[in-house]
């Protein structure tokens, strides 16, 4: 069985992330025995064209915001959450399933993102207090989670390229519906979600598929495309 991919983000070889998730599908595909097909899928296509998404057995929804459409960016996360398509979200991936969830589940229309839309009279996604550009930290794992069970222990260490996190005045609202809050930092601020009821749905603010560029298999990428293989 070969299964599809598609990768929601604009590609661009100069990102370290978009250099690194391809090789990093492949090392699990190769790990796990599981043929794997990528496809880039420009976001603003996506704002144009969500049928083209049907034919994938997973999505990732990639670093490197603000996307060329994040019309097209939240369309397709909403696809996945709503279809039960497995999903990840790495970095701007996990900004904008916040974004979506809080849009069109929790019902406040006017989160935002503070890059895009620094005016927002809800920045959801906000600064971070300290830059985690080119950084490693420490994420602490819930007990009875998905991500903890993925990593079989309750901590580890990894690699960050970002500004922008949850803001810390709506942290509590994300602890209202099945989007739950599952791996946090040293500080307590959100750096895992995943979506109760979903066969896989999970969002980290770090970046795994950096661990590509070491030749290493990561936990949560290989849990997701067995998932995406089922």
């Amino acid at each position: 069985m070969t299964i599809q991919i598609g990768l929601i983000g604009d590609y661009s070889p100069k990102v370290t992330a978009h250099i690194a998730i391809p090789q990093a599908l492949a090392i699990a595909a190769n790990d796990t025995g599981i043929k794997v097909n990528v496809t880039w899928l420009p976001t603003e296509s996506l704002a144009q064209d969500l049928e083209q998404l049907s034919s994938f057995n997973g999505l990732w929804c990639v670093p490197a915001s603000p996307y060329a459409s994040m019309d097209g960016a939240l369309s397709a996360i909403r696809f996945a959450r709503e279809g039960n398509r497995p999903f990840l979200g790495t970095c701007g991936g996990f900004q904008h399933a916040l974004i979506e969830y809080a849009r069109n589940v929790l019902g406040y229309a006017e989160a935002e993102h503070a890059e895009t839309n620094p005016d927002a009279a809800m920045p959801l996604i906000a600064p971070l207090s300290c830059s985690l550009v080119e950084a490693n930290g420490t994420i602490k794992f819930k007990e009875d989670s998905l991500i903890r069970t993925i990593y079989g222990k309750d901590e580890a260490v990894e690699q960050y390229h970002c500004n922008y996190g949850v803001n810390v005045r709506y942290q509590k609202l994300l602890e209202t519906g099945e989007m739950k809050i599952t791996g946090v930092d040293v500080e307590g601020e959100p750096r895992v979600v995943e979506l109760a009821g979903h066969p896989f749905f999970v969002a980290t603010l770090f970046q795994p598929e950096r661990s590509a560029l070491s030749g290493i298999v990561h936990p949560l990428i290989r849990s997701y495309l067995q998932a995406a293989s089922l």
